[in-house]
């Protein structure tokens, strides 16, 4: 069942961030992960939630998502990112 990384980035170091960005695409395709979202506008529609910068990965299951965020190839990626922002990241099981 596929799964999906759900992630809310409060950016701190833009520059730093755009690192990141470079870094991330080339750790997916080991996991065969993809971006849902990345980055586009978003508007609340109810609550309060004022979100960053939104960005959903798919994965074809939790397992894959988990080993993603827990490799040595995204590693790297994570590193900078943790550095330049504050990040809130659930992951979620789909559903068929």
């Amino acid at each position: 069942m596929k799964a999906y990384v759900i992630v809310d980035v409060k950016i701190n170091n833009p520059a730093l961030y755009d690192d990141y960005k470079k870094l991330t695409p080339g750790s997916l395709k080991p996991f065969e992960g993809k971006f849902i979202v990345r980055g586009g506008e978003t508007e609340t529609l109810e609550g309060d939630w004022e979100p960053g910068r939104i960005v959903i990965l798919e994965f074809p299951s939790l397992e894959k998502a988990k080993a993603w965020w827990s490799s040595e190839e995204y590693a790297p990626a994570k590193a900078l990112r943790q550095s330049a922002s504050v990040t809130r990241m659930i992951v979620a099981e789909g559903f068929e």
